[in-house]
């Protein structure tokens, strides 16, 4: 039975908007990542059948099947082809699905997966300029006037009782973890320097409650969730090769991790944000494992109530959640997320002997992923 094995994960350290990766088309920064990814594992880029890449905001320089741009970019054959994926902010990880999925059909035996967002050169919604792609029968079915993230965060914190100062202690707990796994060198070993940028931007060092307590709330006037406990808009990139046990023996590679188990689940729309729960229970099921039996848990954290009602309601080990810090941290370059998330996870079960970790991401829509990683 053909299995689905990560060889080697890559990412880009993430940057700051208008940051030190302002300056990096995307497709460029993206084959920067395929790049990295043949030269560290001797790849032949003309064996790749597929790349799969996540893309949030496919317009202007990431319209076009950023993917195809980004093969090219690389100097790859013109036989190496390629496409581009949409699952929001779950892009980059529903990329590693699919790619895993066609690797076990037999559809493919080497493919990379991964995804890039560069919202500072397209910025967040440029999609949409102006149009309401939900029809109005839609909106009148939930009663609402259009779907909003933020609005859905603070709908999370009052539904699990999360108050601001329990939030802002998470925002700290992020940019602590993320500044110490950044100076014991925890993500060396995955970072591609690009444009001079050698470590994550975003993470601010001696933050304090007085000092997020003095931020405004960003979604309602009387609300929780401010700029302080949300995800920094960021830009990056990441990809993972991904092949079969049998391929990678044959061809001198050593895996990492396989690709156990891969859910997709569906909520509220409103809420939004509160999928990953349903998407863990689902991908748990799946696999006959409990939650006692993941050593490592990435909750993105898009804004902090959704990592902490996640872990609520799973009961997990809190010191198991986000061991690196998360996107409160270092920011969330929204379709490259998944795979910066997962390149992060395969390392630190390496690096910490970890047998089974899981990675889930809520994403617009009120859907979410959720994959169980399996150390080899």
């Amino acid at each position: 039975m053909r299995d689905a094995v990560i060889v080697d994960a890559v990412r880009t350290p993430i940057g700051k908007r208008n940051g030190a990766l302002a300056a990096v088309h995307p497709a460029d920064m993206s084959a920067e990542m395929l790049r990295a990814l043949v030269d560290r594992t001797g790849a032949d880029p003309s064996d790749v059948d597929d790349v799969v890449w996540g893309c949030v905001s496919q317009v202007s320089e990431q319209a076009g099947n950023i993917a195809r741009n980004a093969v090219l970019a690389a100097g790859w054959p013109e036989s190496v082809p390629a496409t581009s994926v949409n699952r929001a902010c779950g892009s980059g990880q529903q990329a590693v699905s699919f790619a895993a999925a066609g690797v076990i059909a037999g559809h493919y035996d080497l493919v990379i997966a991964g995804g890039v967002e560069s919202m500072s050169r397209v910025p967040m919604g440029s999609a949409v300029q102006g149009a309401r792609p939900v029809p109005e029968h839609v909106l009148r079915r939930y009663g609402v006037e259009g779907f909003s993230q933020g609005i859905g965060a603070e709908i999370i914190a009052s539904k699990w009782g999360l108050s601001r100062t329990a939030l802002d202690e998470f925002a700290l707990r992020s940019h602590e973890l993320a500044g110490a796994a950044t100076d014991s060198g925890a993500f060396d070993a995955q970072l591609i320097w690009i444009a001079g940028l050698t470590t994550d931007e975003g993470i601010r060092r001696g933050g304090s409650l007085d000092k997020l307590a003095a931020l405004e709330p960003a979604f309602q006037e009387d609300g929780v969730i401010h700029a302080g406990n949300a995800s920094q808009i960021s830009d990056g990139a990441g990809a993972l090769l991904i092949t079969t046990s049998e391929y990678a023996a044959e061809h001198g590679m050593r895996p990492i991790a396989r690709v156990h188990t891969s859910a997709v689940a569906g909520d509220d729309p409103v809420v939004m944000l509160s999928g990953p729960i349903p998407a863990t229970a689902k991908a748990l099921r799946r696999s006959g494992l409990t939650i006692d039996d993941i050593g490592a848990f990435e909750v993105n954290e898009a804004f902090a109530p959704v990592p902490l009602a996640w872990l609520a309601e799973t009961s997990a080990d809190p010191e198991r959640l986000n061991p690196l810090g998360g996107a409160i941290a270092v920011g969330h370059p929204l379709g490259g997320s998944g795979a910066i998330l997962m390149t992060r996870l395969v390392h630190h079960m390496r690096d910490q002997g970890i047998r089974y970790g899981l990675q889930t991401m809520c994403e617009a829509g009120g859907l979410a992923n959720a994959t169980i990683l399996e150390l080899l």
